[in-house]
């Protein structure tokens, strides 16, 4: 099992409410899908320790819970960043040099995609088209659009969220 580079900071109150939702659920059948949307909606994520006490409290095993999470695209493994940082790896951005861009990226923040920094500050994505193909290459940063991006430009783009 994959854990994040992320210590947990999970709460006792998000503790409780994740251990109220199992309760209003047990016994029902097909009920792992609301439990696993609705943790992930009460931490952001499902780390090892939410599907832990998710398999502890339903029975149900915890190869078959992370199975399930990292089946589905819709749940997440690590948590995102306060400033979430995407560059689009579409076919226009790709051509005009975005792979090297993401390199850039990855470098600056030390994680690779879908990864979170171990601070929580930064989290990275790549994605496959942001509708700004005349700006390619473009990267968002914290809602903000940059285009016609070179490597050698991130790090100051990047220092501005830091």
């Amino acid at each position: 099992m994959k854990v994040s580079n992320v210590p947990f900071r999970g709460t006792k109150e998000q503790e409780a409410q994740l251990r109220e939702l199992i309760a209003e659920h047990a016994g029902q059948k097909g009920s792992l899908m609301p439990i696993m949307q609705g943790a992930q909606n009460i931490y952001g994520y499902l780390p090892y320790q939410v599907q832990k006490i998710i398999s502890d409290e339903t029975g149900i095993p915890l190869e078959k819970i992370y199975g399930v999470a990292t089946f589905y695209a819709q749940f997440k493994m690590a948590p995102k960043g306060e400033v979430e940082v995407s560059v689009c790896l579409g076919t226009a951005c790709y051509v005009k040099g975005a792979g090297d861009v993401f390199e850039k990226v990855k470098a600056e923040l030390g994680i690779d995609d879908g990864g979170c920094t171990p601070d929580g500050r930064f989290s990275l994505d790549s994605c496959r088209c942001v509708g700004a193909c005349g700006l390619a290459p473009v990267m968002i940063v914290g809602g903000d659009v940059y285009g016609k991006l070179t490597p050698d430009m991130v790090p100051e783009i990047l220092g501005k969220y830091r």
